[in-house]
């Protein structure tokens, strides 16, 4: 979405000149005498009163540079100066949900596509999802996207493969575990000694948001993972990751007195502050602990890279 960071004023020829707010050059003059209505929407829009009805306007409506050209069909502005005003697409990251030691010549993503419409009923998708869904390769057509890897030194496996560890990770929180879990998968099937693996793993509903349902539940019946699920829209009464802890608290407690790295992936604007609250009650309720008690192990937790998050809003 463009930044509109400018200023406008009235002509004496009946325009609304557009300037930049930084340099005060002109950038381009509207003629709005067919569009006279547009004059006040766009003069206060640019004005600090007006900021609340840009918010409304533009960032709640999800208005982006060509609804807002739509919207304001007087809007005209030449191309090369547009372009140069709009910012780069940003990169979209996404987590390998995959091992080496099991697909050594793919890398697999897990993400969810994006498709909603916003509150004025304007279809929206996501960019990059959206993009991505039409590359289906068959015999005729195969696609080639750019890609670059980006390390994350703070969220990996332990060192040593016999140190248990807790993932939590709803949605497509799960990708980064999938790739934990067939690493481990694979440790365990060359005859290697392997910790404990626990995943709390959440979605709406079993029969179609359950991600890599088979390959879980098959890892299950060999013994390698533990897995703990919730389905929040089939049940009476939601139940969420949190409340999945809270049942196997004092297992987790166990392992986490036995050194296990505890890992959460996803939603930080609600799920990871659950979690978080979820697991200073653990430690307090089975650790004996008061609460600063309680928060100076989960810091240290942190220090020592045993509490890693990979969380986003």
């Amino acid at each position: 979405m463009l930044d509109v960071n400018f200023l406008f004023r009235i002509t004496t020829k009946g325009c609304v000149q557009l300037k930049d707010s930084l340099t005060f050059q002109p950038v381009l003059c509207v003629d709005t005498t067919p569009y006279s209505a547009l004059i006040p929407l766009l003069i206060n829009l640019s004005s600090n009163e007006g900021k609340n009805q840009y918010n409304d306007w533009v960032l709640k409506d999800q208005r982006h540079i060509v609804q807002i050209l739509e919207d304001c069909p007087s809007l005209k502005p030449p191309m090369d100066h547009l372009l140069e005003l709009m910012p780069r697409l940003q990169a979209r990251y996404y987590s390998i949900a995959s091992s080496p030691k099991i697909h050594a010549r793919s890398i697999h993503v897990c993400a969810a596509l994006v498709q909603y419409k916003t509150r004025v009923g304007r279809p929206a998708e996501g960019v990059c999802t959206s993009w991505l869904e039409k590359m289906v390769p068959n015999e005729q057509d195969q696609y080639k996207i750019p890609v670059f890897v980006r390390r994350n030194p703070k969220f990996r496996l332990p060192r040593r493969a016999t140190v248990p560890i807790i993932m939590v990770g709803p949605g497509t929180g799960l990708a980064p575990f999938r790739g934990f879990i067939q690493h481990r998968a694979a440790i365990v099937r060359e005859g290697r000694d392997c910790g404990e693996n626990l995943l709390f793993f959440g979605c709406r509903h079993q029969e179609k948001d359950f991600l890599y349902q088979e390959e879980l539940l098959e890892l299950e019946s060999e013994g390698i993972l533990q897995l703990h699920t919730a389905f929040s829209r089939d049940t009476e009464k939601k139940v969420y990751v949190q409340h999945l802890m809270e049942q196997e608290a004092a297992k987790i407690w166990e392992l986490l007195e036995k050194g296990a790295h505890f890992y959460v992936c996803g939603d930080a604007k609600h799920m990871a502050r659950d979690v978080h609250k979820q697991l200073l009650d653990i430690i307090k309720d089975y650790g004996k602990m008061e609460q600063n008690d309680a928060e100076t192990y989960v810091i240290s937790l942190e220090n020592s890279l045993r509490y890693q998050k990979d969380v986003w809003s």
